[in-house]
């Protein structure tokens, strides 16, 4: 079965996380590269990017602005811990993507303007099996009270197993962090 949506969100910590081969559709899918531990080299990066750019995928930089502006990325990402972004940084054509846990961090989000909010946890998720998770219900209900269906992206816990939910899920996009390093062709090829 294949899940359709408007916009597919991939984070990778590496680039060599996913190959971009595997993505058919265009204008869908939206990498964002973010890489806490060591930065790879600049010039596979700058690889990776004309890569994405030939490919139509856009490519965001988590919380590093002088490394979007270095890489000429397409957007920036700012995780829900990053509270001191200020949307007068923002340049024109600049994709603003953020993340957040709770209706707190989203209403900072729409200030910083962020044009996506990531909203986590929707599923159970395996790295940390005791943290709460909304479930579709919650999800859904909390999409139509903020009344912005179209901004909220669901994260957290998305994996092959539980693909076919997502169909009653109040978004026009999802988010994939750990099973696009797990089974990237696999997931990949039921996103449409």
């Amino acid at each position: 079965m294949f899940i359709f949506k408007r916009k597919y969100f991939l984070y990778i910590e590496n680039t060599k996380d996913i190959e971009l081969e595997n993505i058919k559709n265009r204008n869908k899918f939206i990498i964002i590269y973010r890489n806490q531990r060591n930065i790879e080299k600049i010039d596979e990066l700058k690889y990776f990017r004309k890569k994405c750019k030939c490919k139509n995928i856009a490519f965001l930089v988590a919380n590093n602005l002088i490394l979007a502006t270095l890489l000429k990325a397409d957007g920036f990402y700012l995780s829900a811990y990053n509270k001191s972004f200020n949307a007068a940084y923002r340049k024109k054509n600049c994709l603003l993507v953020g993340s957040a846990h709770n209706i707190k961090d989203i209403n900072l989000k729409k200030k910083q303007g962020c044009e996506y909010i990531l909203f986590s946890k929707l599923f159970k998720v395996s790295y940390k099996p005791k943290m709460n998770y909304l479930g579709i219900n919650r999800y859904n209900s909390y999409v139509i009270n903020l009344k912005i269906a179209n901004e909220i992206v669901p994260l957290g816990g998305i994996n092959i197993n539980n693909l076919n939910k997502l169909k009653i899920v109040r978004s026009n996009g999802i988010a994939l962090l750990s099973e696009i390093k797990k089974k990237p062709a696999k997931i990949i090829s039921r996103l449409f």
